[in-house]
């Protein structure tokens, strides 16, 4: 297996750059896996773009880095089985830009877009699938049909996109809060402990249990009804002296 003992510093360092702003800044619609004992094979997963007949798959491809890059080109392969021009039946890329148009100075990022906007575009003059490059100069539905059934077949399925953390924890808590109404079973709700109901001498000296009132009014309407009481408790012992 090859690793980064068998690049040269310079093109380690370079590689450990780019890789690294790859990381942090995925291109649109790529995601790069980053091996750091291994630079010179570059994995990465590319959605089909919208509109096209890979829409709603995702590919997965490789680029080869040899001993003399920048001054080579890596080489490029699809792993994923995919219907297209520039694409052989063994994964291998023809492009432009990783042959005559090929400059030392151009990225992995570069590269990778030049990939993704092959499924947009492809180039069928310079074909490597030549049942794909003439279906798609001659009946272009009939080349879009091959396309998108290889897609269905082959390709991986997108991941859900993930929605913001707040809007996720709403969603759920709603969520369960409408399953607990409809089973009958309520959330705990965070607050403070409800007072409990005052007790006030009933018309024949019995109990009876009241709401209690709000905090405003509630300490005057008690007031009241301890004097109240103790009116009762007086005419009651006047009673027994009679």
């Amino acid at each position: 297996m090859a690793t980064n003992e068998n690049l040269p510093p310079n093109v380690i360092k370079r590689l450990a750059k780019e890789l690294k702003n790859l990381d942090e800044i995925p291109p649109e619609g790529i995601q790069v896996a980053i091996n750091d004992d291994d630079f010179s094979t570059i994995f990465a997963d590319i959605e089909g773009p919208a509109g096209t007949p890979y829409e709603n798959g995702v590919f997965r491809m490789k680029l080869l880095l040899s001993h003399y890059f920048p001054q080579l080109p890596p080489k490029g392969y699809f792993l994923t089985k995919i219907f297209h021009p520039n694409i052989a039946t063994n994964g291998e890329i023809c492009v432009n830009t990783l042959k005559k148009d090929w400059n030392p100075s151009l990225g992995l990022r570069h590269v990778l877009l030049v990939i993704r906007c092959l499924l947009i575009e492809p180039f069928p003059e310079s074909a490597l699938n030549e049942q794909a490059g003439k279906m798609l100069l001659e009946n272009y539905d009939e080349y879009a049909r091959h396309a998108r059934l290889y897609t269905v077949i082959h390709a991986l399925k997108p991941k859900p996109k993930c929605h913001a953390g707040i809007s996720e924890s709403t969603t759920a808590l709603n969520v369960d809060q409408s399953n607990m109404v409809s089973s009958g079973k309520m959330p705990l709700l965070l607050s403070a402990p409800a007072t409990p109901p005052s007790k006030i001498p009933g018309p024949k000296g019995q109990d009876q249990n009241v709401l209690p009132p709000p905090a405003a009014e509630g300490d005057a309407v008690a007031a009241k009804v301890q004097t109240d009481k103790r009116k009762t408790d007086a005419r009651k012992k006047s009673l027994k002296r009679l």
